[in-house]
């Protein structure tokens, strides 16, 4: 399956665990990816990602690129593939506790998170952290 997404990365005990970035054009899914590189992350995909046998990856031709709006495509490292474990679909919401939802096309937990909002790169760490049981939740998103 072929997204208008981008995604990163962090090292999980099996392997590299995956975010996508997904929203319309101009929502934000190439900034908030270059920052979460500045948070730890590493490059798997930009603009496009494949999602095919449990891996994302990015097509062939856009591998290791990444547009930051006003300065061009950079050629960065990156990684060949890594395992999606969350959605994040960038926009507002005003929900202080969202019910736990998943995307219906992946089958992943999926969050909406606001990238313009300074502690977005923080935020989905976290999230990624809960979808991956790594930390637990009282109520929310990923709460039981």
């Amino acid at each position: 399956m072929r997204l208008h997404a981008s995604c990163a990365a962090r090292p999980g005990p099996d392997g590299y665990d995956a975010v996508l970035l997904t929203g319309p054009p101009g929502a934000g899914k190439s900034d908030l990816l270059l920052r979460l590189l500045d948070y730890g992350f590493q490059l798997v995909a930009d603009d496009q990602v494949i999602v095919e046998d449990h891996l994302a990856r990015a097509p062939a031709a856009l591998a290791g690129l990444l547009e930051v709006r006003g300065l061009g495509i950079f050629r960065l490292p990156f990684l060949a593939a890594a395992t999606p474990r969350l959605v994040v679909r960038l926009g507002v919401s005003t929900l202080r506790l969202p019910l736990p939802e998943q995307d219906p096309a992946l089958g992943l937990p999926c969050v909406t998170i606001d990238p313009l909002h300074p502690s977005a790169p923080a935020r989905v760490a976290l999230a990624l952290e809960a979808a991956c049981g790594r930390v637990a939740q009282a109520a929310g998103a990923f709460a039981p």
